[in-house]
């Protein structure tokens, strides 16, 4: 009698088509930060089809911005280097498909992040387990902050309160373009939302150091959580000043693209905190590694997104409920996307994300 193992059985599946293809999602409610404002997101999709029963989805969501991509300039090498590398190939060799992956997509982290993200989820498919729980499970879980852009008063202040009766108990608001008006505009939330809603400030680069201490400073009533990348990211030097004087933790954002970014704050002590964002580094197994530089250094890390689908705030979400330095979440950006075709990928209720309870990404095939 022959036996065959499951491990010969998955051994034989071979990626046999790459499927790429982006959508335009329009904002419910389009919103400003301090370099930009944002109404549509444009996401690139991968599916890898396989000659086993599952296929692996991935998500891209260039920014211009922030990852330095263009949507078309993803989408077009995707079509050009994963069928190239892919098609043929055992998709459980991970490390050695991304690999040579990087080479080919150099420059496009979204790009990486896209095809690491479909190879994690066929591995979950394959293991029939939702992937936090490979990844390490340490927890079910989490809650997620909800974004406020740039706004006057009254209307900042009264979408503050629609979102905690919404159920969201963290809320991040964004500034950076005026200092004093950005201190009264905390002011007036927190006086609107109690004592209990937590507050993060996020000024996306949009601050002197001068300015940052100022609106802590302005701040120190309404118990700001954290100030996130006040300074310009190509000017570490002023992210430390920051983070050596404020007297509330400060977050490493744009400043923080890769490992070697990871390596150069911790050991510069330039923030308390960093905010790991798959779309900047390039995926779960790059979002792992800079986690454990942090942990090594005793930073706390948040998990965030850009505007992106409800896929990869999946892929997000498993990271972060697999590690216990992942202490917040940012993880709104799929909410208010309209044609998102894969809605339902995560679950929110009162304000905290769950993993749908299937295996891999929680998306399907």
């Amino acid at each position: 009698m022959t036996f065959t193992s499951a491990a010969t059985k998955e051994a034989a599946v071979r990626v046999t088509r790459v499927e790429v293809f982006a959508v335009n999602m329009t904002l419910e409610q389009p919103y400003a930060m301090a370099n930009n404002e944002v109404s549509v997101a444009e996401n690139v999709f991968v599916r890898l089809v396989t000659s086993g029963p599952h296929c692996g989805l991935g998500c891209a969501a260039p920014d211009p911005l922030v990852t330095g991509e263009q949507p078309a300039a993803v989408k077009a090498r995707l079509e050009e280097a994963a069928p190239d590398l892919l098609v043929g190939r055992n998709p459980l060799r991970r490390a050695l498909l991304m690999e040579r992956l990087g080479k080919k997509l150099k420059g496009l982290p979204s790009a990486q992040a896209a095809m690491d993200m479909a190879l994690h989820d066929l591995m979950g498919k394959a293991a029939g387990l939702p992937l936090y729980r490979l990844l390490g499970g340490y927890r079910s879980r989490i809650r997620t902050s909800m974004t406020i852009g740039i706004l006057p008063e009254q209307e900042a202040t009264a979408l503050a309160l629609k979102h905690v009766k919404q159920g969201f108990r963290a809320l991040k608001l964004k500034g950076g373009k005026d200092v004093e008006a950005d201190i009264a505009r905390v002011r007036r939330i927190r006086e609107a939302v109690g004592p209990e809603v937590e507050l993060r400030f996020d000024a996306n680069q949009g601050y002197t150091v001068e300015q940052a201490l100022q609106l802590v400073d302005g701040c120190r009533q309404s118990r700001l959580e954290l100030l996130e990348q006040p300074t310009p990211a190509r000017q570490p030097e002023l992210l430390a000043h920051v983070s050596r004087q404020a007297s509330i933790p400060v977050m490493a954002d744009e400043s923080l693209l890769s490992l070697g970014d990871a390596f150069r704050i911790a050991r510069g002590r330039f923030a308390d905190m960093i905010n790991i964002k798959l779309m900047k580094v390039g995926g779960i197994d790059e979002a792992l590694a800079i986690n454990s530089v942090a942990r090594a250094a005793g930073l706390e890390v948040m998990v965030g997104c850009m505007d992106e689908s409800a896929l990869g705030i999946s892929a997000g979400l498993h990271f972060a409920l697999a590690r216990p330095n992942v202490v917040l979440a940012d993880l709104d950006g799929h909410l208010g996307l309209k044609g998102d075709p894969f809605a339902g990928a995560v679950i929110l209720s009162d304000g905290v994300l769950f993993p749908a309870d299937l295996p891999g990404l929680g998306a399907g095939n």
